[in-house]
């Protein structure tokens, strides 16, 4: 599934350059954490946090985001064998099947579901692209898919806290509307999604040490 016409993409800054791209296998990528393969890139809101699966230990309450806060994933090597296992479960359509098939669709060549880009995109935040504490509750949201997804992209997610809202009926927690930019290793926008989190506050604790 995938529909070039539903969303107006932001275009992000073309610093990413993979050195890595043509010459590693699969496993070797996948090895790799963007850190390695991506030089620190530094936006007017600061340097964009990297976490990974490795910093389990470090999550962010509500109390820690502000607006305009920036991370970025680790990377996801996507392969043909990929796209077609997926798509053969769960969106079985002859564009993301079979490379001849898709050759005389609107897509020109095998392309990956906006599902398995969404499952990527969804994988790679809970291993850390956005590190929020109690994992990534999600309360609704909207995605697009710019430009298919296809075998031999690396993805990685880039992530920018866009609004903050505490509740005022729930003190322990809020409503954090986060943008999600999926790319490539050539800084093209495959999926965007904004979505709204539910973040806990930081616990208290009490004098007894307690929470």
């Amino acid at each position: 599934m995938f529909g070039p016409w539903v969303t107006k993409a932001r275009k992000t800054s073309p610093q990413f350059q993979s050195e890595h791209e043509p010459n590693l296998t699969e496993s070797e990528i996948r090895g790799l954490s963007l850190s390695e393969i991506k030089s620190d890139r530094k936006t007017s809101a600061g340097v964009m946090m990297h976490a990974s699966g490795n910093d389990a230990n470090w999550r962010l309450y509500l109390d820690d985001l502000h607006v305009g806060q920036r991370f970025v994933s680790d990377a996801h090597a996507l392969d043909e064998r990929q796209v077609i296992a997926f798509a053969s479960q769960f969106d079985p359509q002859p564009f993301h099947l079979d490379d001849e098939a898709a050759k005389s669709t609107l897509f020109g060549a095998l392309a990956a579901s906006g599902w398995h880009t969404a499952a990527i995109t969804m994988r790679l935040l809970v291993d850390g692209g956005v590190p929020i504490a109690g994992g990534i509750v999600g309360a609704g949201g909207e995605i697009s898919w710019p430009k298919p997804a296809r075998p031999g992209d690396i993805l990685r997610v880039e992530s920018e806290i866009m609004e903050i809202k505490p509740s005022r009926s729930r003190p322990d927690r809020g409503m954090v509307t986060v943008r999600s930019e999926t790319c490539n290793q050539r800084d093209e926008i495959v999926q965007i999604l904004v979505a709204k989190l539910v973040v806990p506050r930081r616990p208290t604790v009490d004098e007894d040490g307690s929470p």
